[in-house]
């Protein structure tokens, strides 16, 4: 994922570093707000770089620990948009890989982002556009998947950044939406529980959220021996990367250490479902202790639906979903219900990836629908 470093970079192409070593975060972090732009480079944007502006941001955000960190991202602005009153939709995205060359944010720039016609929806309709990578996309990549108590803050931090990124222009009155898919209908999920509490200056209209992980164990452990299973298995580094204390190295064997190390160095999502397709937990452990207290505590630490998101909520899922199981997806939507959030409840008869773009006209309708301040009507 090596980029080329202009001959002469000035401020029109950013703070850099126009290497590599841009998404290394500085140590120590410096004093700031989560939101706070610590660097930024101008991103090409791949198929939309004649209409758009783009820049690859690193901003100063929460771990699942509660203490900072910094996350990287991409901010994207079209052309014709008037920067002081266009919305920010931050687009969550879905899972990428462990590798550090899978980053949201290099996929964006050379054109491989696999979600891309949502992004252009978004784009298309006149809104900017926020996408984080998570936490911990580096050289060294330390990424935090499906850990929704890192994601969610990684979700709303990246619209405070793109409304504090100076070459954007945007306001930090824009009004706002979190929108995502599969791991990313996790996170913007959990953007928009923690939203009340970790942002409440922000003016966020709605939620639009389809494939939810939102129960891990009941996610994760039907995958063991299946397609997906690598899922399962990139869930067990990410879960151990937010928790030191999980310990995951204690319990693989040497050929589940050996497997793991292979995947962080070169697997992105389609290594991890063809690659590791079909392989069991046993063969990469000594025993299970992803079912021990410690682990078990933090998985529920992790389930969603504990509270209420104050927005409307776009939920939708796939029913023949073969990745991120169907049965909890109901019961989360259903919990949202009881707790009196106003959810649009949508399936489609359709599997996991079909899903990601067969949602995307109705999160766009139901996007454009809160930014017009149109009631919302729940199907609870």
């Amino acid at each position: 994922m090596s980029t080329a470093a202009p001959a002469v970079a000035g401020p029109a192409d950013g703070t850099g570093p126009f290497d590599d070593s841009f998404y290394v975060p500085p140590s120590p972090l410096p004093e700031g707000k989560p939101g706070d732009v610590l660097r930024w480079r101008v991103s090409k944007a791949g198929p939309r770089k004649a209409d758009v502006q783009a820049w690859q941001v690193m901003y100063l955000s929460t771990n699942a620990l509660g203490k900072p960190d910094a996350v990287t991202g991409t901010v994207l602005l079209p052309r014709g948009a008037d920067p002081k009153t266009a919305p920010v939709v931050a687009f969550a995205p879905g899972t990428s890989g462990p590798a550090f060359n899978c980053a949201p944010s290099s996929m964006i720039n050379m054109g491989a982002f696999y979600e891309q016609s949502g992004l252009d929806d978004l784009l298309d309709a006149g809104y900017a556009v926020a996408v984080t990578d998570y936490e911990g996309y580096q050289p060294d990549p330390k990424t935090t998947y499906v850990v929704g108590k890192s994601e969610g803050p990684a979700v709303i931090d990246s619209v405070r950044a793109a409304q504090r990124l100076t070459a954007a222009g945007l306001s930090p009155d824009s009004k706002v939406v979190f929108r995502g898919y599969s791991q990313g209908g996790g996170a913007a999920a959990w953007a928009g529980q923690l939203q009340p509490t970790y942002a409440p200056e922000m003016k966020l209209a709605g939620v639009a959220a389809g494939g939810i992980p939102g129960d891990l164990v009941q996610v994760t452990l039907q995958l063991d021996g299946k397609f997906g299973f690598g899922v399962f298995a990139y869930a067990l580094i990410g879960l151990d990367r937010a928790y030191p204390e999980l310990k995951l190295d204690s319990f693989l064997s040497d050929n589940g250490r050996a497997k793991l190390a292979e995947m962080q160095k070169s697997a992105c999502t389609f290594e991890l479902l063809t690659t590791y397709a079909n392989q069991k937990i046993a063969d990469y452990t000594t025993s299970a202790g992803y079912i021990q207290p410690a682990w078990v505590a933090r998985l529920n630490e992790n389930k969603l639906g504990g509270s209420p998101i104050k927005v409307p909520l776009f939920d939708y899922h796939a029913t023949k979903d073969q990745l991120v199981q169907f049965a909890q997806a109901d019961a989360l939507h259903k919990a949202y219900c009881s707790a009196g959030v106003q959810v649009t409840w949508k399936t489609y008869e359709t599997d996991h990836i079909t899903g990601v773009y067969d949602g995307n006209a109705d999160v766009l309708a139901f996007i454009k629908d809160r930014l017009a301040g149109k009631p919302a009507t729940s199907n609870c």
